[in-house]
Formats: structure tokens, sequence, C-alpha cells
């Protein structure tokens, strides 16, 4: 194989992506959760506030060790652990007790990802409608060009261009309204404290909870979701479906390529070490490995909704494997599309 190193990942990556999901990001992130929670304590009448307004200032200087916090992960399965004692020794006394009240390391870890998914979803989106655009433009140039319908690998009738373009953008259209509905359900709030009931906090925990959230500019759904994945599936199986309908595209471009210049012309093509002479579709190639890839890892996503009890580590770890790979090779799907687009240079043949 040609190596699982840089050029993988730079094959199925996507740096914009990445960058949401970094461990600078990601620490950025955990500190203002235990900033606006030691905020939200005062909010509900649950601390001092001067105490709390004191606390909060020094947070604001914290520059966690990553190095500490990365061999610490080595040992307690996860990042926060370290951060939190990192960071109450930072506050020091009588403030530190306020740091990290009532809450757990999957509130922060969570809540962090759904922040981060909020950043991906925004790009995602935006790639999608300019995909849209370019599909549209596409059919303007030759939507009413003649081309030969194929089924099961044989020439059928004759249709439009427009017929198979509209075929590629009708999916993605959908696609793009389902991640609306979705992100309401997705991108929510986690605080549930050790167990997932608040109990630190007794009645207040509501109250608590509503606080935070205003804090945090999240939605609380009212409850902990810590053994509950399901909307994180259902954004992973919607990846998988993008990539999919992204690998069609390809699959269909590739197969015009073969064809001749009477179905498509493409500039840029790939060229071979061995045949000079070959310009190899290596973009439209590249959406179906990304698609391939996908699926694949969806069904490594559907294995961590199995959570033991109340929390599970191992089901959790597998979740933050797979969702940042499945989400850049989304992202590389879409640029990779609206690349591939902008080089067609024909379509079909005039009627």
């Amino acid at each position: 194989m040609a190596g699982g190193g840089d050029w993988m990942t730079q094959f199925a990556g996507d740096a914009g992506i990445a960058s949401a999901f970094g461990d600078a990001a990601m620490l950025q992130r955990y500190l203002r959760y235990e900033i606006a929670l030691a905020l939200a304590l005062g909010d509900a009448g649950q601390a001092d506030a001067e105490t709390v307004r004191q606390v909060a200032t020094a947070m604001q200087g914290f520059a966690p060790d990553l190095a500490a916090i990365t061999a610490g992960v080595q040992a307690d399965g996860l990042p926060v652990p370290d951060f939190v004692r990192q960071l109450k020794a930072h506050v020091g006394a009588p403030g530190k007790g306020i740091v990290h009240h009532g809450a757990t390391s999957q509130d922060l870890v969570d809540t962090a990802a759904m922040q981060a998914l909020g950043q991906v979803n925004d790009l995602i989106a935006g790639r999608i409608a300019e995909l849209i655009a370019a599909l549209s433009a596409l059919n303007d140039r030759f939507g009413q060009h003649r081309l030969m319908a194929i089924t099961r690998m044989q020439p059928a009738l004759a249709f439009t261009a427009g017929d198979r373009i509209e075929a590629w953008s009708r999916p993605l259209a959908a696609l793009r309204e389902r991640l609306a509905d979705l992100r309401p359900r997705l991108e929510v709030l986690q605080f549930g404290g050790p167990v997932g009931n608040l109990a630190e906090f007794g009645a207040a925990g509501p109250a608590v909870a509503a606080a935070l959230s205003r804090r945090i500019g999240l939605p609380w759904p009212g409850h902990s979701w810590h053994n509950q994945r399901g909307p994180i599936a259902e954004y992973a199986g919607l990846l998988s479906e993008l990539t999919g309908a992204l690998g069609k595209i390809g699959q269909d471009v590739a197969l015009m390529a073969l064809r001749g210049e009477d179905d498509i012309r493409i500039s840029g093509g790939g060229g071979s070490s061995a045949m000079p002479h070959k310009q190899n579709p290596v973009a439209a190639e590249r959406l179906v490995t990304l698609a391939r890839f996908n699926a694949t890892l969806v069904s490594g996503l559907h294995q961590s909704l199995v959570h033991e009890a109340e929390r599970s580590g191992a089901a959790w770890s597998l979740e933050w494997l797979l969702l940042p790979r499945m989400c850049e090779a989304a992202g590389a799907g879409l640029s990779t599309a609206i690349s591939l687009l902008g080089a067609v240079q024909h379509m079909g043949t005039r009627s």
C-alpha cells in the first residue's frame, strides 16, 4: 500500500475541519465550560458571587500544560482529569472548590465535541450549498445536451445531461435540509454530573443547568445524555449518506470519462507512471474512495451506541476515534466534488 502517513491524511483529510477537533481548540472549550459553570453556580445562588467572580477571573489566565495532559490521557483514558487538576492548582484556595463542582469529565468532553460539530456543520452546510450552486451552473451550461442513459452497465435510452445532473443534485438538497433539522437535537449541552442525575445540586440542578446553558450558548435538553448517543449515530449516518451521494457523482463521472469525450471532458486528470497518454479521473475516484471509507466507519460508530450502565469508556473512546475522521472525509469529499465540477469542460453532445 502507499502508506498510512501524511499522504493518506491529505487524501482523506480536511485541515479546516481537523482544526475544530484539535487539542488546543478542545482545551479552550473545556476552559470556557469551567468558567461558565462557575458563573452559573453564582447565577443559581449556589456559590458566593464575589468568590465566583474571583475564580472566573483567575481561570481566564490559565494556560494548560499540554504535555502533562497528553501523558495523563494514558493513565486516565481522557484529558479532563489532568486538565482539572491543573486548573484547580492554578486557581488555588479558597476558590478551587468551585472549579468543576458538580460536573464530570464527560460533561466537558461532550459539550466541547458538540461545539466542534457546530463549527464543522457550518462548514459542511456552506460547502453543500456551494456544490448545489455548481451543479446548477453545470446544468445551465450543458443541461440540454444529449447523453446516453446507462442501466445495469449497458446503454439504455437517450436522455439529457440535465437528467443526470438532477439525480446528482436532489440528494444533496435533501441532506442539507436534514442537517438543518438535526442540528438543534445534536448540538446541545451535556450536563449531568458523576452519574447523570445532577444529584450534587439537589433541587437546584435544573436552575444551574439553565444558567450554564445560557452561559455556554447551547440548549440543555433537560437531562444528561451520557449513555444516549442516538443523535450522534444519526449524524454519522447522514455523513455517510453525504459522502455516498458524492461517491455516486464520482462513479458516474469516472464511467463517463471511460466512455469518452461525447460524455464528458475534464481538465487536470491524473498521470500514470507507465502510460503517459492517460488522464486518470483521480478526483472522481477520490469521491468513490471517501464514500466507501465513511460507509466503513459508520458501522463502527454504531458500535459505540452500546454503553454499559451509566457510562462506557470503551464506547465513548471509539466514538472519538471515528467521528472526526468521518467529518473530515465529508469535508474533503465536498471540496473535491466542487473542484471536480469546476474542471468539467464539456458534458454530452448538442441535440
